[in-house]
C-alpha cells in the first residue's frame, strides 16, 4: 500500500508533467483553440488525470502563471541579494543589473498574451490576475527602493513605480521578441526603463 507521502510526490509529477504539456500545447495551438484531450496525449495521461488536478483550463493556466511568477520573484530577489555588497553606482547601472533578471520568452508571452485577452472578457480572471500582479509587485519593490536609496534616490510612490516599469516591460517585449538580434532595440528597452526610474525618483546619482 501507498503512503500518502508517496501519492503526494506523485500527484505532484503528474500535476507538474500537465502543466508542462499544457504549455507546450497552447504555444503550438493558441489557449482558445487548445483543449483537455490535447493536453493530456502530450502529457500521456487521461482526462480522469486532468480533472483530479484542474478544473478547468483556466485554472491550469492560473497556476502555470503562478509558478511563472514565483519563479520571477526568486529570481529577481537573487538578483538583489547578488547586488547588496556591490556598489550600486548610478540609475542606469541598476537597471543594467536588474533587466536580465526579467525573462523575455517568445512561448511564454505568446500564451499569456492570448490568456489575457482571454481574461479581459471574463471579469472573474481579469481580477484574480490583476491581484496577482500587484502582489508581485508588492513582493519586488521594497527591494528596487532600497537599491535606489543606496544611490541617495527616493521613491515617492512606489507602486506607480512598479506600474509603470511594467508598462515599459509589456511596451518593448514585443519588439525584443521581434528582433532579438537588433542591439539597438534592447538598448532602447534599457532606456526607457532608465528614464522611466528616473521620473519616478528623486534626488541622488542618476
Amino acid at each position: 500500500m501507498e503512503t500518502g507521502k508517496r501519492v503526494t510526490k506523485r500527484r505532484a509529477e503528474t500535476r507538474q508533467r500537465l502543466l508542462e504539456a499544457a504549455l507546450t500545447v497552447f504555444a503550438e495551438e493558441g489557449f482558445g483553440r487548445s483543449t483537455v484531450e490535447q493536453i493530456c496525449d502530450r502529457a500521456g495521461y487521461t482526462r480522469g488525470a486532468f480533472y483530479s488536478n484542474f478544473a478547468s483550463l483556466d485554472e491550469l493556466f492560473l497556476v502555470m502563471w503562478e509558478q511563472r511568477s514565483q519563479e520571477l520573484i526568486t529570481g529577481m530577489r537573487t538578483t538583489f541579494g547578488e547586488l547588496a555588497d556591490t556598489e550600486p553606482g548610478d540609475v542606469r547601472s541598476v537597471v543594467e543589473r536588474l533587466l536580465p533578471a526579467i525573462p523575455l520568452d517568445d512561448v511564454w508571452y505568446r500564451v499569456s498574451a492570448e490568456f489575457t485577452a482571454h481574461a479581459l472578457r471574463n471579469p472573474g480572471l481579469r481580477r484574480v490576475m490583476a491581484a496577482r500582479e500587484e502582489a508581485i509587485l508588492a513582493a519586488v519593490i521594497p527591494y528596487l527602493e532600497a537599491l535606489l536609496a543606496r544611490i541617495g534616490r527616493a521613491v515617492p510612490d512606489p507602486m506607480t513605480l512598479g506600474h509603470a516599469l511594467i508598462a515599459v516591460h509589456d511596451g518593448t517585449a514585443v519588439q525584443c521578441l521581434m528582433e532579438p538580434d537588433n542591439a539597438t532595440v534592447w538598448q532602447r528597452r534599457t532606456d526607457l526603463a532608465v528614464q522611466v526610474v528616473t521620473a519616478y525618483s528623486t534626488g541622488g546619482e542618476q
